[in-house]
């Protein structure tokens, strides 16, 4: 009966410790920018050159080669009642700030970078 208890107490802490790690991954997920978009779509590229000369963090996922990305953009895109209808590349994740180019790049990177400006303040 000892060993019985002993085990549970074990396995209990083990999926503590199990949960705390899960949660450390999705905390940290949100700190990082996430950048979905194409190789083959010249504002993503250009969205990726403008965070490199900004020195910015980020994960860029090539939605065309990786499918499990881009459903989980999708579900993001959806929890911020964003129409699937309207999509245009690249859609940003800032730190569960979810948003997407609407067609004028220019426009886009002013606004990706003032949303980077007030993270940082």
């Amino acid at each position: 009966m000892k060993y019985f208890i002993i085990a549970i107490l074990l396995l209990s802490s083990l999926q503590n410790i199990a949960q705390e790690v899960v949660h450390q991954k999705k905390e940290s997920e949100k700190e990082k920018m996430i950048v979905y978009g194409s190789d083959s779509c010249h504002s993503c590229l250009d969205t990726k050159a403008f965070l490199k000369e900004k020195n910015i963090k980020f994960t860029y996922y090539d939605i065309d080669v990786n499918k499990v990305k881009e459903q989980e953009m999708l579900v993001k895109l959806k929890r911020a009642n964003i129409p699937i209808y309207t999509l245009s590349l690249p859609v940003i994740d800032n730190k569960g700030d979810v948003f997407l180019n609407k067609g004028n790049l220019k426009e886009f990177l002013i606004v990706l970078g003032k949303k980077i400006e007030e993270n940082e303040n």
